[in-house]
């Protein structure tokens, strides 16, 4: 039974996410691009590259800091990593404007000083917004990679007495050699489909990437082969990174430990200083922007106009359904692959290798012969969302799902238990807490996200990251700030919602 519903949830996924790019091919037809298409992708691929490179460059000394010292708090930092990937991304960047912005806290000191003010607008401040959201989740990949270096190697480092230039050398580098593709991939894909950050923060023309190129072409010029053509370029594009990083990657060769952990060797002097500096910078860095939104927010929550009450109803209703459709998803994918149906793995991580903008494209091509695009602006919407998400929560779900098969598959099996008797009394009840997670991370997502929404929306299907971004458009930043309050109270609330269900009644 889970092989037949992973495969057929496999079918259905493969169809959504390919169907689409389908119809974008055959609409670009034989087009070529032009100058500005050319633009795009230059600029779309530099920004990449850099906000790759220097959010996982930063993750390097944080995670190895955090993986070599022990300090009160230190569990509630690493906790505190993951908030900005919950966070919404119109969120993030109304808190660094705050910060970095023509009247923030930096341009206001370096104009006390009698110093050059420095803008956030172009390429720096995308890069900027960047590594704030994603250093925090390659920090937690790499202090990963460090804790799974098996405890007898950093004994036997110890007792041989290696200095901290032979740990690296022996330990460190290897493991980096092995992490550091995968992390540099992940953020690198996640930047080359961003939409909101380089919508806000691009500063022009000479700042479009080929996702923000898609949805003009569609919302403003109406070129359908203009955007079938540049969604084809953006598939390639992922494609590519993912065959770069196979290519890269290499095994760390350190072999199996007892699952026993064992602190990196904490090297005194100077070493404890930088390790203490960068930790300081790093707190500072992810909590300015956060702590400006919530002081700019406060005062607004009193100004809010009467459409962001719509708007959060229309994003938590999104969320609602987007979620357990990405989890319901991704907990058929998972069985089915821990009942060994291998190729399920590949077709989960489908997603990540387009866009949802890649996605609304199509599903935009589909219905426009039939039906006005706008009318479909909310289901378009959950349906997007549901796929896009569906890859993270089928990473959640797929060790939890392996480990269930392997302790009670034949039990089930001798049993005859299967169906909806297995997922009522096997699946939910030892899964439970993964499926938690997952429908909160999923929720969260759903609900800060300002991707296809974009191009089909009217005043009537906005959701709240789109209302909020309109309010930044008219210079309306204090109501912005507090809708912005409002959006995080939403995605955190029901993503809290989701772990606490998840962890409640465990014990069953």
């Amino acid at each position: 039974m889970a092989r037949r519903a992973g495969t057929l949830t496999a079918l259905a996924l493969a169809f959504v996410t390919l169907a689409p790019v389908a119809v974008v091919m055959v609409q670009a037809g034989g087009r070529g691009l032009t100058a500005p298409d050319w633009a795009a992708l230059r600029f779309t691929l530099l920004q990449a590259v850099l906000s790759a490179l220097a959010s996982v460059g930063c993750a390097v000394p944080l995670a190895r800091a955090l993986a070599r010292r022990r300090f009160a708090g230190r569990g509630a930092l690493i906790t505190a990593l993951g908030a900005p990937f919950l966070l919404p991304v119109i969120v993030a960047v109304l808190g660094l404007l705050a910060v970095f912005g023509r009247a923030g806290v930096v341009n206001a000191t370096l104009r006390g000083l009698g110093l050059p003010e420095v803008s956030i607008f172009g390429l720096g401040g995308v890069v900027l917004a960047h590594v704030f959201l994603n250093m925090p989740l390659a920090t937690r990949m790499l202090l990963q990679g460090w804790q799974a270096i098996p405890a007898e190697r950093l004994r036997l480092a110890e007792s041989l007495g290696f200095t901290p230039r032979e740990v690296w050398r022996h330990l460190e580098r290897p493991m980096l050699r092995a992490v550091l593709p995968g992390a540099l991939l992940a953020v690198f894909a996640i930047c080359l489909t961003s939409f909101a950050v380089v919508l806000i923060l691009g500063g022009g023309p000479a700042a479009t990437t080929v996702e923000l190129a898609i949805w003009q072409a569609i919302r403003f010029e109406f070129d359908l082969p203009r955007a079938a053509t540049l969604a084809v370029m953006q598939v390639l594009a992922c494609g590519g990174a993912v065959g770069l990083a196979g290519l890269v990657a290499r095994a760390p060769g350190f072999g199996a430990g007892l699952d026993r952990l064992h602190p990196l060797p904490a090297p005194p002097g100077w070493r404890r200083g930088l390790d203490a500096a960068v930790l300081a910078l790093a707190t500072l860095f992810l909590a300015a922007p956060l702590l400006a939104v919530l002081q700019r927010g406060l005062p607004g929550l009193l100004s809010l106009p009467a459409s962001i009450w719509p708007a959060a109803a229309a994003s938590a209703l999104v969320a609602c359904l987007a979620a357990p459709l990405a989890v319901g998803g991704a907990l058929a994918l998972a069985l089915g692959r821990a009942q060994g149906v291998r190729w399920l793995e590949p077709v989960a991580m489908l997603p990540m290798a387009g866009s949802q903008l890649v996605l609304g494209t199509g599903l935009f091509l589909i219905a426009f012969p039939f039906v006005t695009p706008a009318r479909l602006s909310l289901p378009v919407t959950v349906l997007v969302t549901a796929v896009m998400s569906l890859p993270f929560a089928y990473r959640i779900l797929a060790p939890a799902a392996q480990a269930l098969v392997a302790d009670y598959g034949r039990l089930a099996a001798a049993l005859d238990l299967r169906g909806g008797a297995a997922l009522r009394l096997l699946v939910l009840p030892r899964l439970r807490r993964p499926l938690g997670f997952a429908l909160g991370l999923c929720a969260a997502l759903a609900a800060g996200d300002l991707g296809v929404v974009a191009l089909f929306a009217t005043e009537t299907g906005v959701t709240l990251p789109l209302a909020i971004s309109r309010l930044m458009g008219a210079y309306r930043m204090d109501q912005a700030a507090g809708a912005a309050l409002v959006l995080v109270a939403l995605a955190f609330g029901l993503f809290w919602i989701g772990d606490r269900w998840g962890r409640g009644g465990t014990e069953a």
